[in-house]
């Protein structure tokens, strides 16, 4: 039982104070959503794994129809508030332009500043108290990409976005380049109605899919899409894949980059967003001749900091496979032809074998 509420409980006027709260607090918007998904979303899930379409990210299937029910993972939810936090850095060099540049090394455009994480959790937190100093105790969660929870879906449902073609959030007035947030609550608050789904004939997220993991609309194949193979795979990346990596060598952010929504796209305010170590624009050669001390050092508090030093370097050798046969190009991967690690070796030898045979 909750104790007496210090305020009136009309939970649709309150409603409207915490999704104000949010806003006040940083986030671009929040919505509030019900603690359960239509059998639809978890029958698209259970399909998706199936096809073994999740490569080897095993927690996905581990955790399995729990993702669709946000009831089991926290018993007693009765209503989720979806936020999303701006990340497009204005600051951040121009991203055509460095994709355009094959010395140049490019990094998903969230990832160039400090970990999201801690950032969302600390302000939803910061929101569940001010609920809390308002309404007293109540049950709640914070999450951010960080339990097996279908986040897209549970934003899409609450009107904070739709959920486009490239299976991420976009939001009609701003585009995709934010992150996502959940506080799931034991209060009934009530639901907001979704926002209706504005892609309509538009395929070009589709289209430029560098490796066409964008298998249909809606669909992605895990293992053929370059934000998986560079962050979530550990392993020596498939030959025919290699080439399509270009100068990517962590993330991907090209179904973004070409979808006409973001050019609706409002920059980040935060500071932590914004580039560190010149990582929006840096050579690969550079970032090749970073030692595991200096990875450690410069990545720590980083997104990227996650995927290790091996990956890495394996990603860097694979772009700079990709780059012109360059002195700088070729120097870099001579260097480390007898890296310790196997994975890296074998990378670079590939990388050494493709400038080898170029005229």
């Amino acid at each position: 039982m909750h104790p007496e509420p210090q305020i009136n409980r009309d939970y649709r006027q309150f409603a409207i104070q915490i999704k104000a709260w949010a806003v006040e607090l940083g986030f671009a918007d929040a919505r509030i959503g019900a603690a359960t998904l239509p059998p639809a979303a978890e029958a698209g899930l259970a399909a998706w794994l199936v096809d073994g379409c999740h490569g080897e990210m095993d927690y996905m299937a581990r955790h399995g129809s729990l993702r669709a029910r946000p009831t089991e993972l926290v018993p007693g939810t009765l209503s989720i508030v979806s936020v999303r936090l701006r990340y497009w850095p204005s600051a951040a060099a121009d991203s055509a332009a460095v994709l355009a540049d094959g010395e140049q090394a490019y990094l998903s455009r969230y990832a160039l500043g400090r970990d999201y994480h801690k950032t969302v959790r600390q302000r939803l937190q910061k929101l569940a108290t001010r609920i809390e100093t308002a309404y007293g105790a109540f049950g709640y969660r914070v999450f951010t990409d960080s339990a097996p929870l279908m986040e897209v879906a549970l934003a899409s449902q609450s009107g904070l976005g739709w959920r486009g073609k490239h299976t991420l959030l976009i939001e009609q007035g701003e585009g995709s380049y934010f992150f996502l947030g959940e506080l799931l609550t034991d209060l009934p608050l009530p639901p907001d109605p979704p926002q209706a789904n504005h892609c309509g004939s538009c395929t070009r997220c589709l289209t430029a899919c560098p490796t066409g993991a964008i298998t249909a609309p809606y669909h992605v194949d895990a293992r053929r899409c370059l934000s998986y193979l560079s962050i979530e795979y550990a392993g020596s990346i498939p030959l025919e894949l290699r080439p399509l990596f270009g100068n990517r060598i962590y993330g991907c952010d090209d179904c973004q980059l070409v979808c006409p929504w973001n050019r609706f796209a409002v920059p980040t305010t935060e500071a932590d967003f914004s580039p560190r170590h010149s990582l929006d624009a840096v050579s690969l050669a550079t970032l090749f001749a970073w030692t595991a001390a200096d990875f450690a050092t410069r990545m720590a508090g980083s997104a990227v900091y996650r995927i290790g030093y091996e990956a890495w370097s394996r990603n860097i050798a694979i772009a700079l496979g990709n780059a012109p046969r360059t002195p700088a190009v070729l120097a870099a991967l001579v260097a480390r032809q007898n890296d310790p690690s196997p994975l890296v070796q074998e990378h670079v030898a590939w990388a050494l074998e493709r400038h080898a045979a170029t005229p």
